[in-house]
């Protein structure tokens, strides 16, 4: 890919990073509105943070995956942009939980190497997002390990981060590969 395409996708993406930190993800059910007029909203339980990292890499490739990603925790461990969803700054690297935010950058060069490596299929878009989510997570619990947080929180993080969101994450996994296919269709490549 050409290096400047890369770094326009780079840029859109760490923007999309920020800013799908701050919002939530939700579902409309419009089945419910046939009767009284009124569709029910179902919350994921999650942000589009996850989703924007994985758009990324499927539409920009690897590098700008994971350039996007790098000035996302570069932006966000400076004292004057707090952009993690639990603030910023220097510090934010003490948290357990930093580890799934540094997993973004394996998560979204895993998932723009697989995305481009054969032809442009919805199926193998979603295999590179579900491969990026799979990276985000492995990341974030050898953090966990290599911070030798006790058992007790140890568990409570993993509930917390890992398996309480994830069924959100792979609906969002599902739809930045659906996304990503339409964009690409129509982009030409």
């Amino acid at each position: 890919m050409n290096p400047i395409l890369e770094l326009l996708w780079a840029f859109v993406g760490l923007f999309l990073t920020i800013f799908g930190t701050m919002i939530e993800a939700s579902l409309t059910n419009p089945l419910t509105s046939l009767g009284d007029g009124e569709s029910t909203v179902l919350s994921l339980g999650v942000t589009y943070q996850v989703g924007a990292v994985l758009l990324v890499g499927c539409l920009g490739g690897k590098n700008a995956g994971a350039l996007s990603q790098i000035a996302y925790l570069t932006l966000g461990l400076t004292p004057w942009f707090p952009i993690f969803s639990q603030g910023g700054g220097w510090d934010y690297i003490t948290e357990p939980v930093f580890g799934y935010l540094l997993g973004f950058v394996p998560g979204a060069w895993i998932c723009g190497w697989l995305a481009f490596r054969s032809r442009r299929h919805l199926e193998t878009l979603a295999m590179s997002c579900l491969a990026g989510l799979a990276a985000i997570h492995i990341t974030g619990w050898l953090y966990l390990w290599a911070a030798r947080v006790p058992d007790e929180r140890f568990w409570e993080i993993f509930w917390r981060y890992s398996a309480q969101p994830l069924p959100g994450q792979v609906t969002i996994a599902c739809a930045a590969a659906t996304i990503a296919y339409v964009v690409r269709r129509l982009l030409f490549y």
